[in-house]
C-alpha cells in the first residue's frame, strides 16, 4: 500500500490565504482525519489531494505525491456529506451508478452485466441492504440512504478514499453503526476523513490532525491507542476527547500545540 504526501501545499481565494507550505501525509492503509472550523480550508485540501481545484476560483500552490511514483488519478473514491442519490434510480441502480457511466449506459436502462450485478449484491449484502436493491432513495431513512452511498463507495474498489463529514446528517446512533460499518468495510485502505466530530476521528483515525490558524496550519497529530473502531467505554479516549475539545474552543491558541 502506498502513502500519499501533500507538499508544500497553499490556498488562496484572491488575496486572502487559507494556508500555505502546509505538509501532510497519509499513510497507506491507515484513516487520517481532519478536524478544523468552518472555513479553515478542510473540504478544499480534500479537493487539492483529489485533483479537484482547476475549476475553482482559487489559487493553489504544492504538489501530491504517491509513494510508488504513480497518479493518483482513477485511483480514487469519494463519499460526501449528502448522499448526493439519485431520486428515480432504484438503490442498486445508485450503488452501480459509476459503472453505468463509464459504460454509458445510465440512462439507457441498459442491462447490468452478471458480473457487475453479482458485486453489487455482494457490496448491499455487505451494509446490509439487500432487501432494500429495487427500493426508491425516497423510502429509505437517513441512515439507509448513506449505507447506500458507502455501498456506492465499495462497488468503485478504489484504494483511495475521501470522506467529507459523511455521517453528520444521521443520528448519534446510526452515526456509531455506520462509523462502525465503514471501519470494517474499508479496512485496508487510505482513508481521508474530514469531521467536526471529535469523537468520530478518536474512534476511526490512526492519525488526528487540527487545521487551524490564519493562515491554517496542522497541529501535531493524535495518534490514539488501541484498535479501531476504539470503544465508547475506553477511558484514554474520553480523556481524549475531552481534550481535543478544549483545543477546538481555543482555535486561536499557538499552532504548535499538541496533546
Amino acid at each position: 500500500m502506498f502513502d500519499i504526501t501533500l507538499h508544500s501545499a497553499g490556498l488562496a481565494y484572491g488575496d486572502n490565504q487559507i494556508f500555505e507550505n502546509l505538509n501532510l501525509t497519509l499513510e497507506g492503509g491507515h484513516w487520517t482525519c481532519l478536524l478544523g472550523g468552518s472555513g479553515v480550508g478542510k473540504t478544499t485540501l480534500l479537493r487539492m489531494v483529489a485533483g479537484l481545484t482547476d475549476a475553482l476560483n482559487i489559487s493553489t500552490s504544492g504538489e501530491v505525491i504517491c509513494s510508488d511514483d504513480q497518479p493518483l488519478q482513477g485511483r480514487i473514491a469519494w463519499m460526501s456529506q449528502q448522499d448526493s442519490l439519485l431520486p428515480w434510480a432504484s438503490v442498486l441502480e445508485n450503488v452501480t451508478v459509476g459503472e453505468q457511466l463509464r459504460s454509458r449506459s445510465l440512462f439507457r436502462k441498459k442491462k447490468l452485466s452478471d458480473d457487475v450485478l453479482e458485486r453489487a449484491l455482494s457490496v448491499l449484502d455487505r451494509v446490509g441492504l439487500t432487501d432494500k436493491a429495487s427500493t426508491l432513495p425516497q423510502n429509505l431513512s437517513g441512515g439507509q440512504r448513506q449505507r447506500v452511498a458507502l455501498a456506492r463507495t465499495l462497488m468503485e474498489n478504489r484504494p483511495v478514499v475521501l470522506m467529507d463529514e459523511p455521517f453528520a446528517a444521521v443520528d448519534a446512533i446510526t452515526r456509531l453503526d455506520l462509523q462502525d460499518l465503514s471501519c470494517e468495510l474499508l479496512s485496508g485502505r487510505t482513508v481521508l476523513l474530514i469531521t467536526h466530530d471529535p469523537l468520530e476521528a478518536l474512534r476511526l483515525g490512526h492519525r488526528v490532525y487540527h487545521l487551524r490558524g490564519n493562515p491554517a496550519q496542522l497541529t501535531a497529530p493524535i495518534a490514539p491507542p488501541g484498535q479501531t473502531p476504539r470503544s465508547l467505554e475506553d477511558t484514554e479516549l474520553m480523556s481524549l476527547q475531552g481534550q481535543l475539545l478544549d483545543r477546538l474552543r481555543h482555535e486561536g491558541a499557538d499552532v504548535g500545540a499538541s496533546l
